[in-house]
């Protein structure tokens, strides 16, 4: 139990650059020296030095580095990126013992650190914990296994099961259905994600900024489907808060922050293809319906949050339909439950 202890100290660790680190994995790391923890860090920003560097700089007396045990919940790199190799710092340090929660599924990497490891007779230990290692990082081993990026479905819904009332031709504005507790809750899921995306009907009708104004975080790349670019200029996701990118079937430009990128079809394949080129390795997908339904019947997501107020609207636009019971409920506020879903 003690390997295992040890590790879920690395994945606490990790766990804190969430949101900042993207889209390099969440990592932690903890050196051990006879039974006690002598150094520790994380991957706290996308640039910035890895846990494996930090925990080492973090030990008071870097003699103690050698012979010691090394625990980290990712296989260490092998490649020069934004910072040099772990594993070649790892050796010079003279460890004895290299415990790994899970292999890095990058093909850079695939392996190659734990081979340089082995090569030079340090010990090296697999798999411990490695469904919580592969649970922490599940965005990074979606996006380089199945060659796309991890896909949430977020909407809100009524309890009779609309998203939206009916409208009048040219009639706009927010017809909320969630609590503002619900709200912040949302922006930090937006703050999580490396992109959020929607349909021309909700920037339309909701005019909405997408971003996390809400709580301190970084806004996520802005993704909305306009296949015969219909969008006035005014809208609010055409805003320097982050930049936006249009997927639509005329053109292919770039002014001020915003993309125009032209697909042949503006189908969930094409989308996600073009979102996988680019390195965006999740993406949370916020509406509207007919958006989220295409999701769901192509089969490309692999989480579902669905709020569900306790309000009705009697008539209106349908919510999606999942034909999936959900994972776990949870009664967020006094008028809000939350439904997860999970495709596996």
């Amino acid at each position: 139990m003690e390997h295992e202890s040890f590790m879920q100290r690395c994945v606490d660790l990790a766990y804190l650059g969430q949101g900042n680190v993207s889209p390099n994995p969440m990592v932690g790391c903890v050196i051990v020296k006879n039974g006690l923890i002598i150094g520790e860090g994380y991957h706290s920003e996308f640039g910035g030095k890895h846990a494996e560097i930090k925990a080492i700089e973090s030990v008071i007396d870097q003699k103690e580095i050698e012979n010691s045990t090394v625990y980290i919940s990712l296989e260490p790199c092998v490649h020069h990126g934004k910072t040099p190799p772990c594993v070649h710092e790892l050796i010079n340090r003279k460890i004895k013992t290299a415990v790994i929660g899970s292999r890095d599924s990058n093909p850079i990497v695939g392996g190659k650190g734990i081979e340089s490891l082995k090569r030079v007779g340090i010990e090296v230990i697999e798999n411990i914990l490695e469904e919580e290692c592969r649970k922490l990082n599940k965005r990074f081993f979606t996006f380089h296994e199945k060659r796309r990026p991890y896909v949430i479905l977020k909407w809100a819904q009524t309890s009779d099961g609309y998203l939206d009332k009916n409208r009048e031709i040219g009639e706009k504005g927010v017809n909320w259905i969630s609590s503002p507790e619900s709200k912040v809750l949302v922006h930090k899921w937006r703050s999580e994600e490396q992109s959020i995306l929607v349909g021309r009907n909700t920037i339309l009708n909701d005019n909405p900024s997408l971003t996390v104004r809400e709580i301190s975080g970084k806004n996520p790349t802005r993704i909305v489907i306009d296949s015969q670019l219909q969008l006035s200029k005014d809208v609010n996701i055409f805003s320097k808060d982050a930049p936006t990118l249009v997927f639509n079937r005329l053109k292919n430009d770039k002014i001020d922050g915003v993309e125009w990128i032209k697909i042949s079809e503006t189908s969930t394949k094409h989308i996600l293809d073009e979102l996988f080129k680019r390195n965006i390795q999740s993406v949370l997908v916020e509406g509207g319906s007919r958006t989220l339904q295409y999701f769901i019947i192509d089969n490309v997501w692999d989480e579902a949050r669905v709020i569900v107020g306790d309000v009705k609207f009697g008539d209106g636009i349908k919510a999606p339909v999942m034909n999936k019971v959900p994972s776990r409920a949870h009664q967020f506020s006094n008028h809000d439950t939350i439904y997860y879903y999970h495709r596996r």
